[in-house]
């Protein structure tokens, strides 16, 4: 920071695209349920979620960021995060649904299936164009997923592709695209980080590609056993230049309300440290905090 000590809030402010929205309490998983159309009168979704209680969220099953355990409970860094900015806001209770595949996030939420994304989502000018997003909420790196010993010595998009070897990637990530870019021409798409992992075992792939927290999680904590490792983590090459890749919350365009509320929140919530409590347990650190000065309209016109 400068000595004019413009606070991640000012700058945020300053440059802010989109919003905020509310999350709570116990969460509970549920059936998609009837929404009142966005801009329908009584439509007001923070308001509506401050008088129930309770708001309504999506996720995607992408363990850490937002998923379902085998007791039904919803958590994630998303959802926990958005809980604590909820509760903030008057909200305590999350209701959430599980989509079968991550890029029916967004048509369900303009669908009104639910009010929010809480999907660890992250933001693009092409997502933008559909919904609207928060603050960045974190930033995260990508690695690869790659046999124990990295036998071919991948570290990049580019090694990929001048090997002409096969990647794996999650359905509507962003990692296809910088494989795309980077020229790789064999690529493969799943719907779950077990799906990679196993096509990556099972040599169908030479690796897989995905952010470095969730290649994390998915070896040290779901699969501690299984002969891969996930190489150091980079910024991936677009144009001849670094793409910084942050997350956010999602809300429809039209619930201005809820996304500038929510916002509000969520930088406080950073900027007192409780963030990373929230989401140190999910392998979360300080260092995936936003830049200072970050900001969701930079991300959106990258």
């Amino acid at each position: 920071m400068s000595d004019r000590s413009w606070s991640r809030r000012d700058l945020m402010r300053r440059g802010m695209l989109a919003g905020a929205v509310a999350l709570g309490g116990p969460a509970l998983l549920s059936a998609c349920t009837a929404a009142t159309p966005p801009g329908a009168a009584g439509g007001n979704v923070l308001e509506n979620a401050r008088s129930s209680g309770s708001i309504r969220i999506g996720i995607a099953g992408e363990q850490p960021y937002g998923f379902t355990t085998p007791e039904g409970e919803t958590t994630g860094e998303a959802p926990e995060v958005a809980r604590a900015v909820l509760a903030a806001l008057g909200i305590g209770e999350v209701v959430a649904t599980q989509v079968p595949e991550f890029s029916s996030l967004i048509p369900s939420l303009n669908a009104g299936n639910y009010d929010m994304v809480c999907a660890g989502m992250n933001i693009t000018p092409e997502r933008c164009g559909q919904a609207a997003f928060s603050v960045p909420d974190y930033s995260a790196k990508t690695a690869f997923l790659v046999p124990e010993g990295n036998p071919q010595g991948i570290a990049t998009f580019e090694d990929v592709a001048a090997q002409g070897l096969g990647i794996a990637v999650l359905s509507a990530a962003v990692e296809q695209g910088y494989a795309e870019t980077a020229g790789v021409t064999d690529i493969q798409a799943f719907d779950t980080q077990n799906a990679l992992l196993q096509a990556v075992t099972d040599g169908r792939v030479a690796c897989a590609a995905l952010t470095d927290i969730s290649l994390r999680w998915l070896t040290g904590t779901l699969n501690p056993d299984a002969p891969v490792e996930v190489t150091e983590s980079f910024d991936p090459v677009v144009d001849g230049e670094p793409v910084v890749s942050a997350g956010g919350f999602v809300f429809r365009q039209a619930d201005t309300e809820l996304r500038e509320a929510f916002d509000t929140e969520l930088l406080a919530l950073q900027e007192s440290g409780r963030w990373v409590e929230i989401a140190t347990p999910f392998g979360f650190s300080e260092a995936n905090l936003p830049a200072d000065g970050l900001t969701t309209e930079q991300l959106c016109t990258a």
